[in-house]
């Protein structure tokens, strides 16, 4: 699967578990951010760099889901369910 078809199947994922994925250019923030999850209003939104490299995007987002409790309830596409565990391994080693 070509990394932009990984990042898509990524957002529509995040969506079904509830997450908004919004891009921002976040150098204009006008402090130091970075990607990540958060809650804005009891709404779980990922506020992503969109000047990141769509392999980054689609790690910071794999690594993201892989962390959510409610992940193997949703079904995805074995590509996409191993590129998660990958990303869940790293974290976890770290």
């Amino acid at each position: 699967m070509r990394p932009d078809q990984l990042y898509h199947e990524l957002k529509s994922l995040a969506e079904k578990l509830g997450i908004t994925v919004k891009e921002h250019n976040l150098r204009n923030a006008g402090i130091h951010v970075s990607s990540g999850l958060c809650r804005v209003n009891d709404q779980m939104v990922f506020v992503m760099d969109k000047r990141l490299p769509i392999r980054e995007k689609t790690a910071n987002l794999a690594e993201c889901l892989g962390g959510m409790n409610n992940i193997d309830d949703v079904y995805m596409v074995p590509a996409l369910r191993d590129l998660i565990v990958k990303y869940k391994n790293k974290t976890e080693q770290n």
